[in-house]
C-alpha cells in the first residue's frame, strides 16, 4: 500500500488520545487507535480524588458543539455546576467513556507492545500478535511511564515499603498504616487526605516553609465577575490572571522561548500548593506535617522504614512512604519505542522531545501530545484544556500541512 494511504495511529485512549482521534475523523483521516479508554485515569489515580481544574477547564476537545462536561451532565439528567464545584474523578472517567462511545468509537482496545520504523513507515506490534502499518503515529500515552520516584527511595521502593501516587488505584489498600507522603503539591495534599479518611495515619515531608493553597473562585461563572476584576485577573483554563492568560491563548509562542526558560516554567507555573476545597479536609484530618525538610536517606528495618531527614533532627519510621514527586518527561523511559526510535528522536538537555509547530518530533510522522509536549508549548498541556490546541494542531498537521 503506498504510504499516504496508510492510517494515522493514535496510541493512547485518554483525553489527549481521543481529542486528536476526534479531530483527525473530522477533517477525512482514518486514524486507528489503540488502547482502553481513559484507562491512565481509572487505574493510576486513586479513587476518591477531585479534579484540580474547573469543569470550563475540563472539556475534552471535538470539532463540533455538544461535546463537553456540562453537556454530559445534561445527557444524565443532571444540574448545572459551576467553577465552584470540584470535579469527582468518578464523574470524569465517565464524561472521557460518553465522549469516546460519541466521538471515536472504533477505539481498539489492545496495547501497542512496541513501535518501528523503517523508510518511513511505522510498524506497531500489538498485543493481539497483529502487526499495523502506519504512515505517522501520535503517541498520547500519559504520565504513567514519565513517573519520577527519588532515588533514595530505590532500595525500600524494590521492596515494596515504597510507591509512586500513580501506582494506586486506591489508596484504602495502606489502612491502618503509617505513611510518609513526599510532597505539597496537589497530589501529595489529596492523597494525604485520603490516606486519613480511609484510616491510614499520614504525615507530610515537604521541602517548603509552608503548605499552599489556592483560592476559591470568586464566582460560579466566569461573567459573574466585576468587570474591574476581570480587567485585573482575566480568565483563563488555567486559572485568573495575565501571565495564565498568555500561556492559554499563545501556546506557540510558548516554543521560541530558550530551553531554559521553557524547563524552569513548566516546573513553577501552577507550581506545588493544593486546591482551594484541600486545605479544610487536611486540617479537619489533623495531618501531620513537617516542613523545610527533604529525604536524606530511607532504609528497612524490620519491616517498617527508617526515614532520615535533612534539616530535620531524628528519624521517622514508617510502614510505607508515598513518593507524590511528580512526572519528568524523558523520551528514554518511552520503552514502547524501539531502541533506535528513541535515538533518532532530539531532545531537550532534561530530554523532552523538541516538537515543531505541529507537535511533530525530529522523526518525520512521529508525533507527541499530552505532558510530553508540555517542555514545548508550556503549563497548558499538562491539563485536560491543552487537549483543544494540541488536537486542531496535529489533525491540521497529518491532513493538509498546516502548522498554524
Amino acid at each position: 500500500m503506498p504510504t499516504h494511504q496508510l492510517p494515522v495511529a493514535v496510541v493512547g485512549a485518554g483525553p489527549y488520545g481521543l481529542a486528536a482521534a476526534a479531530h483527525l475523523t473530522a477533517r477525512g483521516a482514518t486514524p486507528r487507535v489503540f488502547g482502553e479508554p481513559m484507562a491512565g485515569w481509572r487505574d493510576h489515580m486513586p479513587a476518591g480524588m477531585f479534579l484540580k481544574s474547573t469543569p470550563r477547564a475540563s472539556n475534552i476537545s471535538a470539532p463540533a458543539t455538544g461535546h463537553r462536561l456540562a453537556d454530559h451532565r445534561a445527557a444524565r439528567g443532571l444540574p448545572p455546576i459551576g467553577d465552584r464545584y470540584p470535579v469527582p474523578i468518578a464523574e470524569f472517567i465517565a464524561y472521557g467513556a460518553w465522549f469516546q462511545e460519541r466521538y471515536v468509537p472504533e477505539v481498539e482496545r489492545c496495547a501497542v507492545l512496541d513501535i518501528g520504523y523503517d523508510h518511513g513507515v511505522f510498524r506497531l506490534r500489538l498485543d493481539t500478535g497483529e502487526e499495523v502499518r502506519s504512515r505517522a503515529v501520535v503517541l498520547a500515552t500519559g504520565l504513567r511511564a514519565f513517573a519520577h520516584v527519588p532515588g533514595v527511595l530505590a532500595a525500600v521502593r524494590q521492596d515494596g515499603l515504597a510507591s509512586h501516587t500513580s501506582d494506586h488505584a486506591d489508596l484504602g489498600r495502606l489502612a491502618g498504616r503509617r505513611v510518609a507522603v513526599l510532597g505539597a503539591g496537589q497530589s501529595a495534599l489529596e492523597s494525604a487526605a485520603l490516606l486519613a479518611e480511609a484510616g491510614a495515619r499520614p504525615t507530610l515531608l515537604v521541602r517548603t516553609a509552608r503548605l499552599r493553597f489556592g483560592s476559591a473562585p470568586d464566582t460560579d461563572l466566569p461573567g459573574e465577575r466585576p468587570a474591574a476584576v476581570r480587567a485585573r485577573y482575566p480568565g483563563s483554563g488555567l486559572g485568573p490572571g495575565w501571565n495564565l492568560l498568555a500561556y492559554c491563548r499563545a501556546p506557540w509562542a510558548f516554543r521560541h522561548l530558550p530551553d531554559d526558560v521553557r524547563a524552569g516554567r513548566v516546573r513553577t507555573v501552577l507550581g506545588p500548593a493544593g486546591a482551594w476545597w484541600l486545605r479544610e479536609r487536611i486540617e479537619d484530618a489533623g495531618v501531620p506535617v513537617v516542613t523545610g525538610c527533604s529525604v536524606e536517606s530511607a532504609r528497612e528495618r524490620a519491616g517498617a522504614v527508617r526515614v532520615r531527614l535533612r534539616g530535620v533532627t531524628g528519624a521517622l519510621e514508617v510502614d510505607h512512604v508515598l513518593a507524590a514527586t511528580g512526572y519528568r518527561v524523558d523520551v528514554e523511559r518511552l520503552g514502547l519505542l524501539d531502541p533506535g526510535l528513541r535515538r533518532a528522536v532530539r531532545r531537550t538537555a532534561a530530554g523532552a522531545p523538541r516538537l515543531s509547530g505541529a507537535f511533530e518530533s525530529s522523526v518525520p510522522g512521529l508525533y507527541f501530545t499530552g505532558l510530553s509536549a508540555a517542555d514545548t508549548f508550556g503549563p497548558l498541556l499538562r491539563f485536560v484544556c491543552g487537549t483543544d490546541f494540541a488536537a486542531r494542531r496535529i489533525s491540521a498537521a497529518l491532513t493538509d500541512g498546516a502548522t498554524a
